[in-house]
C-alpha cells in the first residue's frame, strides 16, 4: 500500500498541471480576498432583504474576517477539485492505466492510493489557498484600520478547518474522476456544476421556506460547514451545517461516488 501511494503520489506531483493550477489559485484567492475585504469594510455592499429589496449589508468585525479567510472555501474549492480528478481521468486519457493495473492488480489498492496522495495533495492546496486569502485580505484590513482576528484561537481554528475543507474537495474529486474519466468532459462538468448550477441552485432554494434546509447538503454548502463560515452564509444567502456534519456529507459524496467509481470503471478490462 505504501509503495502504491508512494506512486499514485509521484504521478501527479511529476507533471507540471498541479503546480500551475496551485499558483492560479494562490493568485486568484489573493485577489478576492483583497477585493472583499474592501467591499466589505469600505465599499458599499448590498444584500437582498426579507421584502425582496436591496439593502446595505453590514456585517460585524468577526463576520467580516470570517467572510475574507474563507473565500478559499467559498470560490476557490474548485481547483482541489479539478486536480483530484485529473489524477485519475489523465490516467486514462494517456493509457497510463494500463500499467498502473499492471504494476498493481488489486485495483482497490490502486484506488485507496489515489484517495490518499489525493489527499495530500489537497491539504497542499488547502493550505496555499488559505494562506493567500489571510495574506491579502489581512493586509487589506490593516491598512484600512481594521482587526484582523488573528490573534484569536477561534480564527485560527477556522483556517484549520478551511485547510481540512479543501483537502476533502481534493478527495472528492478523485472520486469524481473515477466515475467519470473522459478528461474533457470532467473539466466541463465540474467547472458548469461549481460555478454555475450550484450557485444559482442554492439562489433559488434560497427564496423558499423549505430550501435552505435543503441547500445546506449541496456539496458546496457542505464544504463550507466545514470552515464554519463563508460568504454564502454570511450574507444570508445560505444556511450552514455544524462543522461535523458538513464534513460527514462530503466525505459522504466522496464515498458514494469511490464506490460508484470501484464498481464500473475499476472493474472494466483495459488494453
Amino acid at each position: 500500500m505504501r509503495a502504491a501511494v508512494r506512486t499514485e503520489y509521484r504521478k501527479v506531483v511529476s507533471t507540471r498541471l498541479w503546480w500551475i493550477l496551485l499558483i492560479a489559485m494562490a493568485v486568484y484567492m489573493a485577489f478576492l480576498a483583497g477585493v472583499m475585504a474592501w467591499a466589505l469594510t469600505a465599499g458599499s455592499t448590498t444584500t437582498t432583504g426579507p421584502d425582496g429589496g436591496q439593502e446595505d449589508l453590514v456585517l460585524s468585525a468577526e463576520a467580516v474576517v470570517r467572510t475574507v479567510y474563507t473565500i478559499a472555501v467559498s470560490f476557490g474549492y474548485v481547483f482541489p477539485l479539478v486536480v483530484g480528478a485529473l489524477s485519475v481521468s489523465s490516467e486514462y486519457r494517456h493509457q497510463t492505466i494500463t500499467p498502473t493495473f499492471l504494476a498493481e492488480p488489486r485495483r482497490t489498492v490502486v484506488l485507496l492510493a489515489k484517495l490518499v496522495a489525493g489527499a495530500v495533495l489537497g491539504v497542499l492546496f488547502g493550505a496555499v489557498g488559505t494562506a493567500a486569502t489571510v495574506a491579502a485580505g489581512a493586509g487589506v484590513l490593516t491598512a484600512l484600520g481594521e482587526p484582523t482576528m488573528l490573534d484569536l484561537a477561534s480564527t485560527w481554528r477556522t483556517l484549520g478547518l478551511s485547510v481540512l475543507a479543501l483537502a476533502v474537495w481534493s478527495l472528492l474529486g478523485v472520486a469524481f474522476g473515477l466515475v467519470l474519466t473522459n478528461q474533457v468532459a470532467v473539466v466541463v462538468v465540474l467547472l458548469a456544476f461549481t460555478q454555475f448550477v450550484e450557485p444559482v441552485l442554492r439562489f433559488v432554494l434560497a427564496l423558499t421556506s423549505w430550501g435552505g434546509g435543503v441547500a445546506a447538503y449541496l456539496p458546496g454548502a457542505a464544504g463550507e460547514a466545514i470552515s464554519g463560515g463563508s460568504f454564502y452564509a454570511e450574507t444570508g444567502l445560505s444556511e450552514l451545517l455544524p462543522w461535523w456534519q458538513g464534513l460527514l456529507v462530503l466525505l459522504g459524496y466522496t464515498v458514494v461516488l469511490a464506490v460508484v467509481g470501484r464498481v464500473t470503471t475499476f472493474r472494466k478490462d483495459v488494453t
